[in-house]
């Protein structure tokens, strides 16, 4: 009888914790706002097309940050919004941060979605993803004229979470 009385409880507990974790966390399908850590990174490299980039260069204007990978299908639906507020956003610059993926496969990505036209830098180890505070794909990052993360988004990225977020960066 005991036995039986563990398993009903346990038959309830784990789906009601697997619930609590799926939102407090974001399912991948919609964005999580998430407080981000006052942290500046560093991120510095090359891009995907060989050219030296370093994020400190960038310093005196907002940069949206995002962390992608060609083998996630949510960085595919998000990546028509990336490229239409790098081509939109006046002041606002947009960095991509490629993880853990081959060379062609991301190139032949950025093709394909037309994100030509802002770099991408190459993280095939996951070193630069960590120093932005990342956990996976996709993730947003909203980083200050000074270069420090002011926003954080977990999952894909919307047009509410960009009208919410990035034009106070753009009043001076």
């Amino acid at each position: 009888m005991r036995r039986l009385s563990v398993v009903a409880v346990v038959a309830v507990v784990v789906p009601m914790l697997v619930v609590v974790l799926v939102h407090a966390l974001g399912d991948g399908r919609e964005g999580t706002w998430v407080a981000p850590e006052r942290r500046r990174p560093d991120l510095a490299g090359r891009t995907l097309d060989g050219r030296p980039f370093a994020l400190a260069d960038l310093r005196g204007s907002p940069v949206l940050v995002t962390v992608w990978a060609s083998w996630c299908d949510p960085c595919r639906e998000e990546f028509p919004l990336l490229v239409a507020a790098a081509r939109d956003l006046r002041g606002v610059h947009v960095l991509g941060v490629d993880l853990r993926d081959a060379a062609g496969a991301a190139r032949a990505f950025l093709a394909e979605t037309g994100a030509t036209s802002f770099p991408h830098l190459s993280d095939p180890e996951g070193r630069l993803a960590l120093e932005l505070g990342a956990r996976g794909v996709p993730e947003t990052f909203l980083l200050d004229r000074d270069g420090f993360v002011v926003d954080r988004l977990i999952g894909t990225l919307t047009p509410g979470w960009i009208e919410a977020h990035v034009p106070p960066l753009l009043d001076p």
